[in-house]
């Protein structure tokens, strides 16, 4: 297990620096001059050549990317001369000494993922804090829905194969599929939020946490997650009914599955103690990637509901060419990505005793 774990770090981390490699380079080459972004209406000939000095905008784009790697990286390397980019400033980074030599000293720390162009100098890390939350508890509630629901519809599915109820279902499944995320949420958004209003009480817009009418103090609002919960939730339910369903199937037709009956085994105690546990392995895979996905995927449907998370951040960001934001945003999406991939085998290989970790 522990040779697996350190196997897939290591790939990991190759992971990460394409990621970094890829979208470091990809915005770098985009028309347009961050230090001017970050000054706006008050940009003058002094004030930009220090704003690109202070963040190594006046270096060669291979020497910006040695530099981009170093803010990264948890061991990193930094000049003791305060004109450098490098220069272990109060404030930037949170670092521990290790060592030094000459001019440079190594030092460990978080990482750095510098500071947004839009919003006054405040680190990317905490936008991220702030929204990335939000997202979260977003996302977990959709695919917790989508979990039990889909779960329960998949199994009603395949013990009434080919009757009404199994049609119905499966009908459902292939809309819920097939309507785009963004669709489904103006439209939930209109008719629970706003033709039907008064008997849901439900918002059109909202997140998770609200000022009061008077401005003063931040209130929990769970009604406003219950709309974009559902309609973020709706796709992997439609794949989660599908997957269970014909994965129900194949094991009813498996020798494990005749030979308890064989032995005198309830029907209910077929199902749920033998065919169920066995039928959602591939549920279990395709819920990894929805959920992953979800951090990402939810970018349409925190907009158009108004909900304060990462998604919402990343438009917004997009929207004012925000490029730390934006390349922050995609790191952390990735890495959040590797992390529920390695949770998923082990839990695959819970499941599923034929499956070694190798």
């Amino acid at each position: 297990m522990l040779n697996y774990i350190l196997n897939k770090l290591f790939y990991a981390l190759l992971t990460l620096f394409g990621v970094v490699t890829v979208i470091f380079f990809l915005f770098n080459v985009l028309p347009g001059d961050p230090a001017q972004m970050m000054l706006g209406q008050n940009e003058d000939s002094t004030q930009l050549a220090i704003i690109k000095q202070k963040y190594g905008f006046d270096k060669p784009l291979t020497v910006q990317f040695g530099y981009y790697l170093n803010d990264l990286s948890p061991l990193s390397f930094h000049a003791t001369l305060p004109e450098n980019y490098t220069y272990l400033r109060a404030g930037k980074y949170n670092a521990l000494p290790l060592l030094k030599f000459g001019n440079t000293q190594v030092v460990l720390k978080l990482p750095y993922l510098r500071e947004s162009f839009t919003k006054q100098g405040k680190k990317v890390s905490s936008v991220l804090a702030e929204t990335l939350p939000n997202t979260f508890v977003l996302a977990v509630t959709a695919i917790i829905i989508a979990i039990i629901i889909g779960v329960i519809l998949g199994i009603v599915s395949a013990l009434y194969k080919d009757t009404f109820a199994d049609k119905f279902i499966q009908f459902v499944s292939t809309i819920g599929m097939s309507v785009p995320s963004f669709f489904s949420a103006i439209v939930f958004a209109w008719i629970f939020g706003y033709l039907l209003h008064k008997y849901t009480h439900l918002e059109m817009t909202g997140s998770l946490y609200e000022l009061d009418d008077f401005g003063e103090e931040m209130h929990l609002k769970l009604k406003n997650l219950i709309l974009p919960a559902i309609v973020l939730g709706i796709r992997p339910l439609a794949v989660v009914i599908q997957l269970m369903r014909n994965s129900l199937l194949e094991i009813f037709n498996q020798d494990f599955i005749r030979t308890a009956r064989a032995k005198g085994l309830s029907e209910y105690q077929v199902i749920t103690k033998h065919a169920v546990k066995n039928a959602l392995n591939p549920v279990v895979t395709a819920i990894s990637g929805w959920f992953a996905s979800m951090l990402a995927g939810a970018v349409f449907v925190e907009y158009v509901f108004g909900w304060n998370g990462l998604g919402k951040e990343i438009v917004n960001a997009l929207n004012t060419l925000d490029l730390p934001v934006i390349m922050g945003s995609v790191l952390i999406i990735a890495l959040l990505f590797i992390i529920i991939n390695i949770f998923v085998d082990i839990i695959y290989a819970w499941l599923d005793p034929k499956v070694k970790l190798q």
